[in-house]
């Protein structure tokens, strides 16, 4: 119900496009764009291909990062995120987090989910290649990368834990917690630059956990 409603609210915010052009990925737009696409055949049999075009921290007037969707090249709708655009048998669903995208899913009226296909030239498409060429080695660097999160967070919480029992009127009461690892400042950064380096890696795959990855938008 609650995902239904924002389904439907998401779907309020979708504005008409004004027909302009889709451009083509440039490589340096590897840090600020997003490029997907979507290939639907329609009831005549004839084939559609949508965009969902992001620019990662260009904003309007209020701060809302928007969606694009464009369809056989041209701009037919424009949201602010999170955006449902709806398309031939669905929805659209785009989504942001912390580190690119969280979700830029192809959702059927029977409820099946599909991952949109990044443009080749994204950083999405580039880790989407590796995956395909090299599966081993992406798992790997999966499981890696949710490893880091996960030590991330604990040290976090154990950091945080201390901090929070310290003063003496808490500590009376519930005693006080001393972390195990004691990070210096070089440390905490270090863990906060792999933590960046694994969530942005998860993005680029469309892999968002509310606890792991940060808020959505």
């Amino acid at each position: 119900m609650i995902k239904e409603w924002r389904r439907r609210r998401a779907a309020r915010r979708v504005r008409p496009g004004d027909g302009r052009p889709l451009r083509p990925f440039r490589w340096w737009q590897l840090l600020s764009r997003a490029l997907f696409y979507l290939r639907l055949t329609h009831d005549d049999g004839r084939q559609v291909v949508y965009a969902i075009d992001v620019m990662h921290g260009r904003t309007d007037g209020s701060g809302v990062v928007h969606a694009h969707l464009y369809v056989d090249g041209r701009q037919h709708a424009r949201s602010g995120l999170p955006a449902a655009f709806p398309v031939h048998g669905g929805t659209v669903e785009v989504s942001t987090s912390a580190f690119g995208l969280g979700r830029c899913h192809y959702v059927t009226t029977e409820g099946a989910e599909h991952p949109l296909v990044p443009d080749r030239d994204s950083a999405e498409g580039r880790r989407a290649y590796v995956d395909r060429a090299h599966p081993e080695l992406s798992r790997w660097v999966g499981h890696v990368s949710s490893a880091v999160l996960v030590v991330a967070l604990l040290l976090l919480a154990s950091q945080l834990g201390e901090q929070l029992t310290r003063p003496e009127e808490i500590a009376r009461h519930v005693g006080a917690f001393t972390s195990p690892v004691d990070l210096s400042a070089w440390g905490n950064v270090l863990v906060g630059l792999g933590a960046t380096a694994a969530s942005t890696e998860r993005a680029l795959r469309l892999r968002h956990h509310w606890l792991l990855d940060g808020g959505a938008g």
